[in-house]
């Protein structure tokens, strides 16, 4: 059932934080939703290997969903071959794709590591109906789903053991976060035609100019998230009618200054 705030761009975004743990809640009781996390709570014991587990469309479709990645639900032997690398290798498949949400499920998993996952049918639980949340507001405003996806991922690279330079090419690497970026620093696609070089410099020249840091851990504090966030609703709010939304987006691009 979708979701729809009533609103959007940054009348919508504002909603969307003030109404959002209710709506999870009103998600996570859908019958639908219910029926999903529990028949993965019960059957994934029984996937054993990934082979197992691709072979099961409810358990696969739930498992990819719960990580954002549902569209690769008809390609079994490549999610397979994602789930059996071997996440400690750094020549695998997984840590050489760009987008880090296959390294992210192969790790919760723990397939290629030959070694069961801790609470795997709560962490998927949880996720699975958090990305339904956003799946469903997505269904009427797309640009609020980028929203609360570019939150979750900012949330959860602040935590990251890795280098900022690291961090930024795995934002350009995953196509939902990096539409936020993109939209907030005013960048056109033929910024995705650069050098890859080159679009690490111009994204963390903006993110200076714009947010003040291009570290990420800075850039994780709720001020500057929400900042960001709020700088992608208003541009694309003046994209989507230039004329009605001009005033307050346009206040909203120069208080963030």
């Amino acid at each position: 059932m979708t979701i729809s705030v009533g609103a959007t761009g940054l009348l919508g975004w504002k909603i969307v934080q003030r109404t959002e743990a209710r709506q999870i809640e009103t998600v996570a009781r859908d019958p639908v939703v219910q029926r999903s996390v529990t028949y993965f709570r019960e059957n994934i014991a029984r996937a054993a290997k990934a082979e197992e587990l691709v072979k099961d469309y409810r358990l696969l479709s739930t498992a990819l969903s719960a990580f954002g990645l549902e569209a690769d639900l008809p390609n079994k032997a490549f999610i397979q071959k994602v789930l059996e690398s071997d996440t400690s290798d750094k020549s695998s498949l997984v840590n050489r794709l760009a987008d880090k949400r296959y390294l992210r499920l192969a790790e919760a998993f723990g397939y290629g590591a030959d070694k069961p996952a801790k609470n795997l049918a709560d962490t998927v639980g949880t996720a699975f109906v958090q990305r339904e949340f956003e799946r469903r507001i997505g269904e009427s405003d797309e640009n609020l789903r980028l929203g609360l996806n570019a939150r979750r991922e900012l949330q959860q690279l602040a935590g990251r053991d890795s280098s900022d330079r690291t961090l930024w090419f795995e934002v350009i690497g995953n196509a939902p976060l990096r539409k936020v970026f993109q939209g907030a620093f005013g960048f056109s696609e033929s910024y995705g035609r650069l050098p890859i070089d080159r679009q690490l410099e111009e994204y963390t020249k903006a993110s200076e100019r714009l947010l003040g840091t291009s570290s990420f851990k800075d850039m994780s504090s709720p001020e500057t998230v929400d900042k960001l966030i709020r700088t992608f609703m208003a541009r694309s709010q003046l994209e989507a009618n230039p004329v009605a939304n001009r005033y307050s987006a346009a206040l909203t691009l120069l208080t963030n200054r």
